[in-house]
């Protein structure tokens, strides 16, 4: 059995992977767990061992239905309102092209979003969501999620680029091809693992923690092999 193949398995029991990205690139380790199965208790994982932001990644079949923009195009639509936004949107990323930052949103069953047991019922419910916009298809997503969700909140959305993995290779489009691959809904929660150096964990310090708490260790290249292989 190859690591992808362990790595799918243990997504689809609802138990954490860790995802390199690639060296050169931004070179950081992210924990992931399918969307589905974040509960406080994961969420409170990702915050102590790993430290950086939790997000949450769009289905690619929602991307059509529910529209939702970019934060980079939502500050360059808003330059002409607010001028102080103009010039802070980067032409290019010093690791990649574009970021997949949209939305933050908080359930509008939370109190201040932020904490774990929020952040959770906000994942939780926003894979719920998600399973049944895929369902339902084009007309239902927006006028439900602005029923459920509101923003600003505590949950970073992320916006993979479609086809999943032909033009940007980031954790969100590795995570939420490992989610299609594993047939769960296809949505992923990350978060970027720190060292206490302040700086990203390395690479063999992101191994020790896999090997310690028995998780499976990827690297983005061997993602994108298995994806190329299943979409044939």
């Amino acid at each position: 059995m190859t690591l992808t193949e362990r790595a799918l398995i243990e997504l689809k029991a609802g138990r954490f992977v860790l995802i390199y990205d690639a060296d050169g690139r931004e070179e950081e380790t992210d924990m992931c767990m399918a969307s589905q199965f974040v509960n406080p208790e994961a969420v409170r994982t990702m915050r102590k061992d790993a430290g950086g932001w939790i997000c949450t990644t769009i289905p690619p079949q929602m991307l059509t239905s529910l529209d939702l923009p970019t934060l980079a195009d939502l500050f360059v639509r808003g330059v002409r309102d607010f001028p102080s936004v103009r010039g802070i949107v980067p032409e290019k990323l010093p690791y990649d092209h574009k970021s997949a930052f949209s939305l933050t949103i908080s359930h509008r069953d939370t109190y201040t979003g932020v904490t774990d047991n929020d952040r959770a019922l906000t994942i939780r419910r926003f894979a719920e969501f998600a399973r049944e916009a895929i369902k339902q298809g084009n007309g239902w997503a927006v006028g439900a999620f602005a029923k459920e969700f509101h923003a600003p909140g505590h949950v970073a959305l992320l916006r993979p680029s479609v086809p999943l993995l032909a033009e940007r290779l980031g954790h969100t489009e590795l995570t939420t091809a490992l989610a299609v691959m594993a047939g769960v809904t296809p949505s992923t929660t990350i978060c970027e693992m720190l060292g206490d150096d302040g700086a990203a964990l390395s690479k063999d310090e992101a191994k020790e923690y896999a090997a310690a708490h028995n998780l499976v260790f990827l690297e983005g290249r061997e993602i994108l092999e298995a994806w190329r292989s299943w979409s044939k």
